[in-house]
């Protein structure tokens, strides 16, 4: 099973620059796309339909802003749009798409770089989103979690320039919430893969080239355990170029 996520900063933009083609060649089995910055109503989702994804959006009530949408081949079981609490719901932030023996939850993690009141409400964020993920895995042992998180985990996922300050993203407190959320369960398949890698998948406008310089790892794929023997491969797809991150590819066998 070929799982994908991608910021994709805005997907009318992207959808113009060649997006859909480039889904369409590879026929990833499940896509989740964080920053749609649209509803479904203002894209052409035809164009989804005629290369065989069904899609689900759950949109920021704001115009233009945050937003996530889930593609896949399989129809799901089972659907769920956001975590049932409005003051994080009215952005959306979260998509939880059910297959047969399996939960994928598509997650767009606040930025807190904004001001201290945004920090501390990515910091309420995370908190909710640990409580409603325990209670999908209690009933679901096979789960990913996968998006922009927009924190980065080690100093092997930020600028060396950065490794000893504290940037937004980079913060003690939420390093230590990432860190219990691994603690807890939930695999980073890319560390899980490469455990001394210095890979990245987002860079500034002024690294077109996509170097290590200025460069942070902020997306993720998660696995619950009983997944964690079947990963076959976590690549960073950094010749894909609709957005300022890359994809992150998630090969695992899914039995």
């Amino acid at each position: 099973m070929k799982i994908v996520t991608y910021n994709i900063n805005g997907i009318r933009s992207a959808i113009k620059k060649g997006l859909i083609d480039w889904i369409a060649d590879h026929d990833y089995d499940v896509i989740c796309i964080q920053e749609t910055k649209a509803h479904s109503g203002s894209v052409p989702v035809l164009l989804l339909d005629s290369i065989g994804y069904h899609h689900y959006w759950h949109s920021a009530k704001r115009k233009g802003y945050s937003g996530v949408a889930t593609f896949s081949k399989i129809k799901p079981s089972f659907v769920d749009y956001g975590m049932g609490l409005d003051k994080y719901d009215i952005e959306g932030r979260v998509l939880r798409t059910d297959f047969e023996n399996l939960s994928i939850i598509n997650c767009y993690v606040p930025n807190g770089n904004a001001s201290l009141l945004r920090h501390d409400f990515k910091l309420d964020f995370l908190r909710e989103l640990s409580l409603w993920v325990n209670s999908i895995r209690a009933e679901q042992s096979r789960v990913v979690v996968t998006g922009d998180f927009n924190i980065a985990h080690s100093i092997l996922d930020v600028p060396v320039a950065l490794a000893h300050t504290s940037p937004s993203g980079f913060r003690r407190d939420e390093r230590d919430w990432l860190q219990q959320w691994i603690d807890h369960g939930l695999v980073d398949t890319f560390r899980n893969q490469n455990p001394d890698g210095r890979s990245f998948t987002w860079w500034p406008s002024s690294n077109p080239a996509r170097t290590d310089r200025g460069a942070w790892r902020i997306d993720y794929q998660f696995v619950s355990p009983p997944l964690q023997s079947s990963i076959q491969n976590v690549s960073h797809l950094k010749q894909i170029f609709y957005s300022d991150h890359c994809p992150v590819l998630l090969e695992f066998d899914n039995k």
